[in-house]
């Protein structure tokens, strides 16, 4: 009898961690993302949704642009290691970055709550470019399987801006396409008082 209700305290006790982590699983599934809808964790992962009201940019059409000649393409990816400096806005201890050729590294700007000041600073980037060429593409891209340039693509076009892409393939797509890559360093991006 005792061996019985050992054999019973075992299959209860493993019904009951599964139930644990089948809720665990539900709870870190909903942490992923805020209440707005972005991504705030684990950010190099399939992206399995629309950047709506952001359009996709499929990588054969982006191959098509020569980014800074006919439109503006803006790497979001971070600067792992890297510190911003708040007094001048310039980057210390920056990795080395190789991106797409023409296009701005604006670093950071794609997490879930971005820094008030990169934001800002993308903004104001868009704007120079919208001013001396209002008909360009904004395209936002990082890695394959990327959130951070979804979040940011997403953000931007509900905040109004319009003509916004996402490219879902990134720097990846880019160099598996057989297209070169080019050093960068990220955008400094001027504090205002």
């Amino acid at each position: 009898m005792r061996r019985r209700d050992l054999m019973l305290q075992a299959a209860a006790a493993g019904l009951a961690l599964g139930a644990g982590r089948r809720a665990w699983g539900q709870d870190s599934a909903e942490a992923l993302f805020d209440a707005a809808g972005y991504r705030r964790t684990r950010y190099r992962a399939p992206v399995d949704r629309d950047p709506a009201p952001a359009g996709i940019l499929p990588l054969a059409r982006a191959l098509r642009l020569r980014p800074g000649r006919d439109s503006l393409f803006i790497d979001v990816l971070p600067a792992d290691g890297a510190r911003r400096d708040p007094g001048t806005g310039v980057w210390d201890g920056v990795p080395p970055h190789q991106t797409i050729p023409g296009a701005l590294w604006l670093p950071e700007t794609g997490r879930a709550i971005p820094d008030p000041a990169l934001w800002g600073g993308l903004i104001e980037t868009i704007g120079a470019a919208r001013r001396a060429h209002p008909r360009w593409p904004i395209v936002l891209f990082c890695r394959a399987d990327c959130w951070m340039s979804w979040n940011a693509a997403r953000r931007l076009a509900l905040g109004g801006v319009t003509g916004v892409w996402w490219q879902p393939e990134g720097i990846d797509g880019w160099h598996d396409a057989g297209r070169p890559l080019a050093a960068s360093l990220p955008q400094v991006v001027v504090p205002h008082d």
